[in-house]
């Protein structure tokens, strides 16, 4: 079998970077652990500004909090009174002083991490599964998205069994080293009125390829893997004629 590997996690070092950037030594733990608060309690309290990624930087007597965002009206607030508030109840938390960064999301449609997030909000909100995914990977790919991939999984619509369900457009080449994918799983919940009362778990994975990531067709294979022909063939995931979608289902 194929091991499932995160494709960020793959990427580190080559196109992609790290969301914490310190050296630990021995307190790398207690680090590790205060950086996973952070982002907790940041995701939290600002779960309507639809944010990207929190990066954490730190120095002797200062951490760096650098927060990506598709709306940064509602992080700064009038005057900038809500970073204020933010900065004093991270201080509190870190015992630590805190310096906050916020940088503004150009491109919503074409972040994993606000896609799925706009998908497992609307599922949870009773809104048709299908309906939400293919408004998100209609609007990806509009963007101009090279191609997105959506899974989503559990007992969708109150159904007794739980179902596996896939819809992608475009094409997404997870083997390319130098292609920018983007993913995100995210966890919604849903109470569920019937025979058996339950929790539905929604896993909504999110690959976007973004189009600057293409490099040119030839020489395109990572140098990594040896000479581009002991590469294997990178499947053409297409739309129909008719811009329609491809959905499989297990």
């Amino acid at each position: 079998m194929g091991q499932k590997v995160n494709p960020i996690g793959n990427r580190l070092g080559i196109i992609k970077g790290w969301d914490s950037n310190w050296y630990g030594g021995k307190d790398y733990s207690a680090k590790l652990v205060e950086d996973n608060k952070i982002r907790e309690y940041l995701n939290a309290r600002l779960a309507k500004a639809s944010i990207s990624k929190i990066i954490i930087e730190r120095t002797l007597k200062l951490i760096t909090v650098t927060v990506n965002t598709a709306r940064p009206g509602i992080i700064i607030g009038k005057g900038g009174q809500e970073v204020d508030k933010l900065k004093e109840e991270l201080k509190n938390i870190t015992k630590k002083e805190v310096q906050i960064n916020i940088f503004e999301v150009k491109r919503p449609e074409l972040d994993a991490t606000i896609v799925a997030n706009n998908i497992a909000r609307q599922v949870e909100g009773k809104i048709s599964y299908r309906r939400a995914i293919k408004m998100g990977i209609a609007s990806t790919m509009r963007m101009g998205a090279e191609g997105i991939k959506v899974l989503i999984s559990g007992r969708q619509r109150e159904a007794e069994m739980e179902r596996i369900k896939r819809y992608k457009n475009g094409r997404s080449h997870l083997h390319t080293l130098h292609g920018d994918i983007d993913f995100l799983r995210q966890v919604g919940r849903q109470d569920v009125v019937a025979r058996r009362p339950g929790l539905v778990r929604l896993g909504v994975v999110q690959r976007v390829v973004q189009p600057a990531a293409f490099l040119a067709m030839h020489g395109a294979f990572d140098n990594q893997f040896g000479h581009h022909r002991n590469v294997p063939k990178l499947d053409q995931i297409g739309g129909n004629a008719d811009g329609g979608y491809d959905a499989r289902s297990e």
